[in-house]
């Protein structure tokens, strides 16, 4: 039996992730702790999992940071000033408290391994030199974030580096990217000296090809086929939780037309921003010979919405858990967050993406890349705009078929049940295996 310890903040789209990988580990017969924050407890302890919160670590901040960037972003462009200022303040200022929090669970707990998301740099740019135990990386993204000649860089959504042109187009913004981030890398710098490191050399993703393990819950072939990774780097497949899986389906579900293509609308769980992809969808897909299903999101209350008349084709819900939707539907539109992007190409769904911040444009690219889908710029999500995106899907069966075949390779992969068994190799290697353990309060 060994520990893993998993860092991960506090998002859906992260624990959920983490946690289908946690569990597998536990199916297996190891123990698994999470650091992150106390307003998971409810969803973490049922689980059979260890809550270690945060401690010194304080989140107002974060929240701050993520709801300043997401605010701005309505029209698919990050502003470059508060994007780098949530990096620096979320992702680089929040690293000595993150340090300080998990070794202190090291040192008690004695876990056998430490497995991080892409986001949380504590153990990426500090611990995975200083603990004595390896470092994993288990990304929530749907690709690698370790650069190469064969991938763009992260952010943009730019096409992938195949021809002149759009290297071109890669190195510049590349360049450029660096530029902006020297006051974040400064930071990071920082911290390391503080923890006896030398500077780092490279950008903090590049920096990740040295850790000994990089997990990605997705697939190659929706990650613009990359060959240029190192062997650390393993695509496991999908790795989907859902804490209300065993819930039964709505009843009224069962209830709805299936004379016609069903299309679900969703904008996702965490919401800043205007409900620009709802409105147009009940706009602009009222009264056609479809059955369009639009959620809201749980914390969001669809009477203030301000969407207008609903036409008597469209459900407006404000949560539908996806495996019971998804399986009926022909069309999923969605802001692509990397999650729902995940589990509707599992189950062969085509989608329309709406990017609008963080990851989504570059899922959105990954999907067009891929030929399972299309990319709408929120500022051409009107209601024309999208009916016509949504036509174009239900017709060309092209969408369809590469969905199809994006889910037949994904069957092929271990997913949660793959992850955990190459943790339990690192595991094997780790100096904390066989070493005795003490109890921590938490």
């Amino acid at each position: 039996m060994a520990r893993y310890l998993f860092t991960v903040w506090p998002f859906v789209g992260h624990i959920n992730p983490f946690m289908s990988v946690a569990l597998a580990l536990k199916a297996r017969g190891h123990e698994v702790a999470f650091y992150t924050s106390e307003s998971t407890r409810a969803v973490v302890e049922p689980q059979g999992v260890v809550l270690f919160p945060f401690r010194h670590l304080h989140e107002e901040p974060i929240w701050a940071a993520v709801q300043a960037a997401e605010t701005r972003a309505t029209l698919g462009w990050h502003s470059p000033r508060l994007l780098l200022r949530a990096f620096r303040d979320w992702l680089a200022g929040t690293l000595p408290e993150q340090v300080a929090d998990i070794r202190e669970i090291v040192d008690e707990w004695r876990p056998d391994v430490i497995v991080t998301e892409t986001g949380m740099w504590g153990p990426i740019v500090v611990l995975g030199e200083t603990a004595p135990v390896p470092v994993a990386i288990l990304t929530t993204l749907m690709g690698c974030l370790i650069p190469g000649p064969e991938a763009p860089p992260g952010g943009p959504g730019l096409p992938s580096p195949r021809n002149f042109r759009t290297r071109l187009l890669a190195k510049a913004v590349t360049k450029l990217g660096d530029v902006l981030a020297i006051g974040v890398r400064r930071e990071v710098n920082r911290v390391r000296a503080a923890n006896g490191l030398p500077p780092m050399e490279s950008s903090v993703n590049a920096h990740m090809a040295k850790l000994p393990l990089y997990l990605i819950p997705s697939v190659r072939e929706i990650d613009y086929d990359r060959h240029d990774l190192p062997p650390s780097v393993h695509y496991v497949g999908p790795c989907i939780w859902n804490k209300v899986q065993d819930a039964p389906a709505p009843a009224w579900l069962d209830r709805l037309p299936t004379d016609r293509p069903w299309v679900h609308v969703t904008e996702g769980t965490a919401h800043f921003q205007e409900p620009v992809v709802l409105k147009a969808a009940a706009r602009g897909l009222a009264d056609l010979p479809m059955q369009v299903v639009l959620t809201t999101g749980s914390q969001r209350d669809p009477d203030e919405l301000g969407l207008g008349p609903i036409a008597p084709n469209i459900r407006v819900e404000r949560w539908v858990s996806h495996s019971d939707l998804l399986p009926r539907c022909s069309v999923l539109v969605t802001t692509g967050g990397a999650g729902t992007v995940l589990t509707a190409l599992q189950l062969g769904v085509p989608l329309i993406i709406v990017p609008t911040h963080w990851d989504k444009p570059d899922n959105a690219r990954r999907v067009v890349e891929a030929g399972a889908g299309l990319r709408l710029t929120p500022r051409r999500c009107t209601p024309e705009g999208l009916r016509a995106a949504v036509e174009r899907v239900l017709t060309e069966p092209s969408f369809r078929a590469q969905a199809r075949r994006i889910a037949g390779i994904m069957a092929e992969h271990p997913g949660p049940d793959g992850a955990a068994a190459l943790l339990e190799s690192l595991a094997e290697r780790s100096p904390n295996a066989a070493r005795p353990a003490t109890t921590l309060v938490h």
